[in-house]
């Protein structure tokens, strides 16, 4: 998203520009655009401009937005086996790994709702122009 706010904040960018990139298939990137779609964060263009962009500015796009545009479950989790309630280690662990969890998870979304694109592009562009400095 960093590179369609760059290159093209107006006018569409491919997905074969946006593979070419990562150095992944166009497949790939089409269908995380797809969901990216689906929750409103770009748009897709057909025809001679055909491509993606931003669907609105890099400014209003947290990593959240991204984030839960994209996630596929939880990214922390147990064991769907029940320990055995007999061990006294079984018997707490879930309750306890639980609470952990949802720990990392609120922290996670913190910190990615702090960040937009616009502000991850800002620090890419920065640390570009700092190593050529040196």
């Amino acid at each position: 998203m960093a590179l369609v706010a760059r290159d093209h904040p107006d006018d569409p960018v491919t997905s074969e520009r946006i593979a070419a990139s990562v150095k992944t298939n166009p497949v790939v990137i089409r269908r995380t655009l797809g969901l990216l779609s689906k929750a409103g964060l770009v748009q897709s263009y057909r025809g001679i401009n055909a491509g993606w962009r931003l669907a609105r500015p890099a400014e209003k796009i947290s990593l959240l937005d991204v984030f839960d545009a994209l996630e596929e479950g939880s990214q922390f989790g147990l064991h769907p086996t029940q320990p055995s309630q007999a061990c006294p280690v079984g018997r707490g662990i879930g309750s306890t790994l639980s609470h952990v969890y949802d720990s990392i998870h609120e922290t996670v979304r913190t910190t990615l709702a702090s960040k937009t694109v616009a502000s991850v592009l800002a620090e890419i562009l920065e640390s570009q122009r700092s190593s050529t400095r040196h």
